[in-house]
């Protein structure tokens, strides 16, 4: 566990002077090797999306004969859906990660070594959104396997991935805000389930904007999953709409960008 602050305190960039990139890669690659050792953990993060596409796209697949319904096929339809509800889950709970390492006082060596107190947060960031954009590949593929049509093509994919990468870190970086002042892992689960299913319900993920009621429409126009899902659809249903896309790339940017210096700046208020 310790192998990264070891890492760091031995590179000479380090003692004359960390990067915050550097930093950042550094805690990245002790994020993604400790999940490398949790086998059960990978194998129930690729088993999730199967079990939804499987049980939701059977449950559901008449909605997609209700008239004025936007696609053929509901497997279309929910795909972009079920990348958007895998990729919540994996950044909302990023924060359980400072509360493990401070339970377990890694936190307190990596604050002890000469790195940026921000690329503590940066570098868990960027390992959840390698982890979305790999569980999103995998989802399409799955997709693809069960039938659904995705017409933007494999360069598509990219875009598929991006906004998929951009969702993660708005909801990580909540996540690892909370984790900085909240110090029990019960209380933050319990914080984090309380937001985790409201924000699928209030997104269209599952359900056309035009098929909710009227109030929970408006409320869905506030979600930021909704900007995820709404261009990544596009991809799916209809291909290249640029005006989607650069929509959602910009208000999941911006997103991203406020909550990554909420997190950044209440990580260092709890450590001060």
């Amino acid at each position: 566990m310790s192998s990264t602050v070891n890492n760091l305190v031995r590179n000479p960039a380090v003692s004359t002077g960390s990067t915050l990139l550097h930093d950042t890669w550094w805690i990245c690659w002790r994020e993604l090797k400790r999940l490398w050792g949790q086998k059960m953990r990978i194998i129930m993060t690729l088993l999730q999306p199967v079990l939804w596409l499987t049980l939701m796209g059977n449950m559901f697949q008449r909605m997609a004969a209700i008239p004025g319904f936007p696609a053929k096929s509901y497997l279309d339809y929910m795909a972009p859906g079920i990348v958007m509800m895998v990729t919540l889950f994996g950044g909302i709970f990023g924060g359980m990660s400072i509360v493990w390492d401070r339970r377990f006082g890694y936190l307190q060596k990596l604050l002890a070594a000469p790195i940026s107190r921000t690329a503590i947060v940066t570098g868990k960031m960027l390992s959840i959104a390698i982890q979305a954009a790999f569980q999103a590949l995998v989802i399409l593929g799955l997709a693809l396997l069960m039938g659904a049509h995705f017409a933007a093509g494999p360069v598509g994919a990219l875009a598929l991935v991006l906004l998929a990468v951009l969702t993660s870190q708005v909801f990580a970086a909540f996540s690892l805000a909370l984790g900085a002042v909240i110090t029990s892992h019960e209380a933050l689960m319990a914080v984090t389930n309380f937001f985790t299913m409201p924000l699928m319900f209030t997104s269209n993920a599952m359900m056309p904007l035009e098929m909710m009621p009227a109030w929970l429409a408006k409320v869905a126009m506030f979600n930021p999953l909704s900007y995820g899902i709404n261009p990544m659809r596009t991809l799916f249903l209809s291909g290249w709409e640029w005006s989607s896309l650069a929509q959602g790339i910009v208000v999941l940017g911006a997103a991203a960008a406020a909550a990554t210096m909420l997190a950044s700046g209440m990580f260092r208020r709890s450590i001060a």
